[in-house]
């Protein structure tokens, strides 16, 4: 059974960093992509980040460039979302996502994690 648990959300103040985790268990990830997504109260699901299977291939939200990093450890099958500079706007549930076909449209994602929630104070 292909699992994927995401961690590390929490409550922040602006300005301030967390890290997220997913890590995936019952198959390895070696094709497509890995991604976060988030859905903020009252909002669609919306794309944050996304990686390749060898991690040399990232893609981005306008929103978030300069400001999340997306990486990924393979030996370990997880990933992860360091998240810096955080801002108000940045609140929402986060899901992590695998073996997607195309980057940004979750459609193409066919495993998703939990969520984990993410809170940024002003």
């Amino acid at each position: 059974q292909v699992q994927l648990v995401e961690s590390g959300g929490g409550l922040v103040q602006a300005g301030g960093s967390l890290r997220l985790s997913c890590a995936a268990s019952g198959r390895t990830f070696t094709s497509y992509y890995m991604g976060w997504f988030r859905r903020a109260p009252g909002k669609e699901r919306e794309f944050v980040a996304a990686i390749t299977s060898s991690g040399g291939i990232t893609h981005y939200v306008d929103s978030v460039k300069g400001r999340f990093t997306i990486s990924r450890d393979n030996a370990k099958n997880t990933m992860y979302l360091q998240m810096n500079s955080l801002k108000p706007e940045d609140t929402g549930v986060y899901y992590c996502a695998a073996d997607g076909a195309s980057y940004n449209d979750y459609l193409t994602y066919n495993y998703w994690g939990q969520g984990t929630q993410v809170t940024v104070s002003s």
